[in-house]
């Protein structure tokens, strides 16, 4: 149905025909402003998702690529390539202003938890990406991702986003060296060098951390782009003076960089690289690790997708005004399915599963509408690709300040947690605390749902596990168990 002033509203050309532009009250001004915004509130995802997938090596040894060194050039050429063709396509087929990207906490899933276990490779790991991908898009055509969501306790869902997120902020300050492994071995971690903050990396941290904050609280559009930004410049000129250095592998030089030393590269434009393309092996995994933990771990990003990407859509179209009396947006499958889509695109280009961006709501409130704001977002990806040098001088320090503030962004959803009721704040207690303290998502979201399923069955409420939380707790447990199984029966 149209009400009268939709029906009054004349289309001015093909384009506001075909996005609906004045129906939707916009102009096509307004959807580029918007999809620009969302491009430069969501760009750091270029900059981070090499930062989080090339600096492990995978269970053999090499990096991602089958390099013996990072190549963060080769995945912040893909990463933006992936962006930009899968966020056009949200806005030519779905028609809403939804972009798309590398998942910051999928990807953290896809280094530490999968591509770095025994013997195997990064090719492995990304065709189980692929797998979680296919497995998403048939459940989506076939209505059953509405069955999987209501599976797991919705506080168990928020526990999940919370643990990831302290995850997340983890690796950040491990990765800038703000947070260390002490010399002596002391304590697991400490703050820094010998307890301080010490040396002009650690300061560069801590001023882009300062930088994105301060934008944040402020809510300048671009907060986290802008202080990566801001702390890159003054890396270069703090390299540039002081000749810092990076850090030695042997533990000399503790004050250096912990990466790469910043510097102006010699070209910033340069022809994107995209070698990675193609680079998965689908069924590689089940040899290498076995079906049962293949399972548990496609199951693990198939959770983090489904939840964080149905909350997203409906986020961004309440902020636009684009949902139905029942909380629905509109071509809601179309959505689904791009979003699916997205997990094998990332799987397929090897720069893990993309998903939907909540930073869209960045460009929804500058004004977007309409699916042509995405295929604005997702032509300045594409542009972007070109200018991936770039990437190669900027340092752990200025780029991970952002995982810090996503990491905080995610744990406020903590809230949504009844700390007072036990029987759901054991499990999501568990949950969050184990995915930092034993750096695996994986190793917490089973934690949580095992305690979920053994608390409910002490208090006499089994009619409230979901049969499908009953297979998961078991999948777990085999998981948690694999090594002992495998060396009293030889078949792990």
């Amino acid at each position: 149905m149209t009400d009268t002033t939709a029906a009054d509203a004349q289309p001015t050309n093909a384009i506001d025909r075909y996005f609906r532009i004045t129906e939707r009250g916009s102009t096509i001004g307004a959807e580029v402003r918007g999809g620009l915004v969302t491009f430069f509130t969501m760009s750091y995802i270029i900059v981070l998702n090499p930062i989080i997938l090339s600096t492990v090596p995978d269970g053999t040894g090499a990096y991602l690529g089958g390099g013996t060194e990072p190549d963060l050039a080769a995945i912040a050429a893909v990463t933006a390539l992936a962006a930009g063709v899968l966020t056009i396509l949200m806005g030519v087929v779905a028609n809403f202003p939804l972009a798309l990207a590398a998942g910051l906490g999928l990807n953290a899933v896809v280094t530490f938890s999968i591509a770095s276990l025994p013997d195997m490779t990064w090719a492995d790991a990304m065709g189980i990406v692929v797998l979680e991908g296919i497995i998403i898009l048939v459940l989506v055509l076939t209505g059953f991702r509405e069955a999987v969501f209501h599976a797991v306790p919705v506080e168990l869902k928020t526990a999940i986003s919370v643990g990831i997120g302290l995850f997340i902020a983890f690796i950040g300050l491990v990765d800038a060296g703000f947070v260390r492994i002490p010399a002596s071995l002391a304590t697991p971690v400490e703050l820094g060098v010998g307890g301080s903050v010490a040396g002009w990396p650690l300061l560069v941290f801590v001023v882009g951390l300062l930088v994105a904050v301060v934008l944040m609280v402020r809510k300048v559009h671009g907060a986290i782009l802008i202080a990566i930004l801001t702390s890159t410049v003054l890396a270069v000129i703090i390299e540039a003076v002081a000749t810092v250095g990076p850090q030695g592998t042997d533990g000399t030089n503790p004050t250096g960089w912990e990466l790469n030393s910043p510097a102006v590269p010699d070209s910033i434009v340069a022809l994107p690289d995209f070698s990675l393309l193609g680079q998965f092996s689908l069924f590689g995994s089940f040899e290498k690790i076995g079906v049962v933990a293949v399972v548990l771990l496609v199951f693990t990003l198939l959770l983090a997708d489904f939840f964080d990407t149905m909350g997203t859509m409906v986020a961004v179209g309440g902020e636009a005004g684009l949902l139905d009396a029942d909380g629905n947006p509109p071509r809601t499958r179309q959505i689904l399915v791009v979003d699916s889509l997205g997990a094998i695109a990332g799987g397929a280009g090897s720069v893990s599963s993309n998903t939907s961006y909540i930073e869209s709501a960045a460009g929804v409130g500058d004004g977007a509408r309409t699916g042509l704001a995405s295929v604005v977002t997702g032509l300045a990806f594409l542009l972007a690709t070109f200018l991936s040098p770039v990437v190669d001088m900027v340092p752990f320090e200025a780029a991970t300040p952002a995982l810090v503030v996503v990491g905080f962004l995610m744990v406020m959803q903590v809230s949504g947690i009844d700390w007072k009721n036990y029987e759901i704040a054991i499990p999501a207690f568990l949950t969050i605390i184990l995915m930092p303290f034993a750096f695996s998502i994986t190793a917490g979201i089973g934690a949580g749902f095992i305690a979920f399923v053994v608390i409910k069955v002490a208090v006499g409420k089994i009619r409230a596990i979901h049969p499908l939380m009953w297979v998961a707790s078991v999948l777990f447990v085999l998981y948690f168990v694999r090594g002992p199984l495998g060396d009293a029966l030889g078949a792990f």
